[in-house]
């Protein structure tokens, strides 16, 4: 009997993933990892602000979904489930792209929701990180939207996303992100998430979560940071504790220095450079609204929590 092979596609506003995996025969629990990759697509750069996919990014698009599909005919795959978040969701060209992908890979992509995108995220945050019975603040940044989850184990209290990514941050409050941020443009990123973000408040006031558990993307990069050199996704494993002082380290750094020094960083991914400054905003804010003091990074996010459900 042939094994069933699984591809399962993230396509995210900045990066595209892919996870290729071998379900588990009779007898086995775990399915078996046989590829983990993730290519920097930037699908949001140059126009998510504008509502559309740029030309630019929606090639890079086609070129990434190309070699996803390489990859996928040399590992044999035999089942595809691709997914895709923010931008394709809110940009008027989004159906071509999702049409364009299918007629020159034959990958059919599914457009999710924001709630079912952090029903997902939390899914796979799961397989991750152990949560226990207390209540733990889960978020994704991503470059379009941000997913906030309150959950332990086995419930999930309160979930939201909001269209406010890194991408969207960086177009607003960053125009030029070639210099450093001013006090001023901070100061003014908390106060528009302090009115987008209303609602989590209120949940946060009601749920007390005791921990963040930060999802892919720029928690990586602060993990990496921490640790001084950049992981390959293989190396990465599923859950890091993030010391709350290396954070206000990188943090400090990331606000002080220009473009050119801040991708030199060890463990930045120069096309991360940018956004960690308005994601690394994000994340002290929701800390000082919250008080809370220790930050879990999570490996895994929605293409694990795909994996999860369907198994």
């Amino acid at each position: 009997m042939t094994h069933r092979r699984l591809a399962l596609i993230d396509m995210g506003t900045n990066t595209f993933h892919l996870l290729i995996v071998e379900l588990p025969a009779a007898g086995q629990t775990q399915p078996r990892t046989l590829l983990r990759t993730k290519v920097g697509v930037r699908l949001g750069e140059g126009g998510i602000s504008a509502g559309r996919i740029a030309e630019a990014a929606y090639e890079r698009a086609l070129h990434a979904v190309a070699g996803f599909r390489e990859e996928m005919e040399l590992h044999e795959v035999t089942d595809v489930r691709a997914t895709a978040t923010s931008a394709m969701r809110v940009a008027q060209n989004g159906p071509e792209l999702v049409k364009d992908i299918f007629d020159q890979s034959g990958i059919q992509v599914e457009i999710i929701g924001g709630d079912r995108e952090a029903e997902l995220i939390c899914a796979g945050v799961r397989q991750a990180v152990p949560l226990g019975s207390e209540h733990h603040l889960i978020m994704d940044i991503g470059g379009g939207s941000v997913e906030f989850i309150i959950a332990n184990a086995t419930t999930i209290f309160w979930k939201r996303s909001f269209e406010i990514g890194a991408q969207r941050l960086l177009d607003q409050f960053f125009p030029d992100p070639s210099g450093v941020i001013t006090a001023e443009a901070v100061a003014w990123e908390k106060e528009y998430l302090a009115s987008k973000l209303a609602p989590l408040t209120a949940a946060l006031a009601e749920f007390r979560p005791v921990s963040l558990v930060g999802a892919s993307g720029s928690f990586d990069s602060l993990a990496d940071m921490q640790l001084g050199r950049l992981r390959s996704e293989a190396e990465l494993p599923p859950c890091t504790e993030l010391d709350l002082a290396s954070f206000r380290r990188s943090y400090a750094q990331l606000l002080v220095l220009p473009h050119e020094e801040r991708k030199n960083l060890p463990g930045i991914l120069p096309m991360r450079a940018d956004m960690l400054v308005v994601a690394g905003i994000l994340i002290e804010y929701v800390l000082e609204l919250t008080g809370i003091t220790r930050i879990r990074t999570s490996a895994y996010a929605l293409k694990e929590g795909l994996l999860a459900e369907m198994l």
